[in-house]
């Protein structure tokens, strides 16, 4: 009866996951076959899931407003380098707090908790102002740089620095590694899982950051991608449906190829502790 009762509970856990996945799924799913629509076709049957003659025509409409190429890149660069010096601070800001014991140790790490409780939306006036004056407003700079240290990457260090026992730095003291490659060069190959986490979870959300690029551009020199999306629109007419789920379709590409080789790293690194 035990072994009976636990299958039904392993069968009934896996069909609610199931009917969840496809609950997250249904909207991605919705935006993709509607990008394969005519506008005409959307306007006439709005609720019909599947496109009656599937065409590529709002892809054609997307390459030929938007540079897509140029946007995707300048997207992919700041992305990568936010998350590259997130990850370079939050070791040593990790190190320090989780293994290092000074006066004031406690209230540093409730600072860097109350920063994770402060929105970007309550910074961007000062932070604005201060590029504005040293003239880096619309520069690869002030998509970058705002975000170079992270709060929630320098918790997830010392969380994971917490389980690393005292002996392995003091191992490599003795034969005389410095602070720097105790860091850089023993601690960090042993947080690969948290690190490719951090990664993950800083790249997703500047990949699709929309206000700062918005905040912190003027023209489309360093415009950003999601950005050059939310632009789309046919003059005179309001937004074009199919357009705009096309751009979606593609803007989210990146993003399904990186979870796709990397997913298992991010829950690693998320519930080990």
């Amino acid at each position: 009866m035990k072994i009976k009762a636990r299958l039904f509970t392993s069968g009934f856990i896996h069909v609610l996951a199931g009917v969840v996945a496809l609950l997250w799924l249904f909207p991605y799913a919705w935006m993709t076959l509607t990008s394969f629509k005519s506008f005409d076709e959307i306007i006439q049957r709005p609720t019909a899931l599947l496109p009656g003659s599937p065409n590529l025509s709002a892809y054609r409409e997307v390459f030929s407003q938007v540079p897509v190429g140029r946007y995707m890149l300048i997207t992919l660069w700041v992305a990568t380098a936010i998350a590259l010096i997130q990850i370079a601070l939050a070791l040593p800001a990790g190190y320090a707090l989780a293994k290092l014991r000074f006066r004031g140790n406690g209230l540093a790490f409730g600072l860097v908790l109350a920063c994770l409780l402060i929105p970007t939306q309550m910074t961007f006036v000062p932070i604005f102002l201060m590029f504005s004056k040293l003239r880096l407003v619309n520069s690869l700079t002030s998509l970058i740089l705002p975000f170079g240290a992270s709060a929630l990457g320098t918790f997830m260090v010392r969380q994971a620095l917490l389980s690393v026992p005292d002996e392995v730095i003091e191992a490599a003291r003795l034969d005389g590694a410095s602070e720097f490659t105790i860091v850089y060069r023993v601690l960090a190959p042993m947080l690969k899982p948290t690190l490719i986490a951090i990664f993950l979870v800083s790249f997703v959300f500047h990949y699709n950051d929309y206000f700062w690029p918005l905040v912190m551009t003027t023209d489309d020199s360093v415009r950003t991608l999601p950005l050059g999306i939310a632009l789309l629109r046919e003059p005179g007419t309001g937004v074009r449906w199919d357009v705009v789920m096309a751009g979606n379709v593609i803007l989210s590409l990146p993003m399904i190829a990186l979870f796709s080789v990397s997913q298992r790293y991010l829950i690693l690194g998320l519930t080990k502790r």
